[in-house]
């Protein structure tokens, strides 16, 4: 009798302990599955964020470009010396297009070091960054707009001086950054060319 109340006893524990391993294993679940869509949400919102400062990172510096472009320069190359140029001189709409696609890629890749931090770690990048983007929007109103050919010249090199040490400095904080830089240099170092010309020309 006494093994038959205990085999029961014993029948009853277990299935009580069982149906609390159940309780606890579905109180488990309820706060992973809580968990992860905290996290989800929370990995959302953070790339809305993401995707808002990429897009103003990009549209202000292409945005500061086209104001550039339309209020100062002209049409044509009449405020230059140039009256006959070479073959490969690009027409003004290529200019100023890839002057935009410049501006585009360099917004990008500064973004790209500001969501590593690199602005605040290494200040000197930010400051080359800013630089190139000043010189880059006076250009053009100084080359096309006044006609300043020399002083064009002059600020045509400290931009790709200013690009050079934003390729350097990128570098360090993000490799994908730098290598983003890399058809800004080109361009950069094609508008010294054409620069030049105007100044011989």
């Amino acid at each position: 009798m006494d093994s038959q109340n205990l085999k029961q006893r014993t029948a009853a524990e277990s299935a009580n302990s069982a149906a609390v391993e159940e309780t606890t294993a579905g109180d488990d679940k309820i706060k992973t599955s809580k968990r992860s869509s905290k996290r989800g949400r929370a990995r959302a919102a953070l790339a809305k964020r993401g995707l808002r400062s990429l897009a103003v990172a990009v549209s202000v510096s292409v945005a500061l470009t086209l104001l550039a472009v339309y209020f100062g320069s002209s049409d044509s190359y009449k405020n230059t010396t140039v009256s006959k140029p070479p073959f490969w001189f690009p027409p003004l709409w290529a200019l100023h297009f890839t002057s935009t696609a410049s501006a585009f890629l360099m917004g990008l890749s500064a973004w790209l070091i500001w969501t590593e931090g690199g602005f605040h770690n290494s200040p000197t990048a930010l400051y080359l960054y800013l630089a190139q983007l000043v010189l880059g929007l006076v250009w053009d109103p100084i080359v096309f707009g006044a006609g300043l050919s020399v002083a064009g010249l002059v600020i045509c090199m400290g931009m790709l001086g200013a690009l050079i040490g934003c390729y350097q400095a990128f570098k360090e904080v993000n490799p994908i950054a730098s290598e983003v830089i890399k058809p800004c240099l080109a361009w950069a170092a094609f508008l010294v060319l054409v620069n030049l010309t105007l100044v011989c020309l």
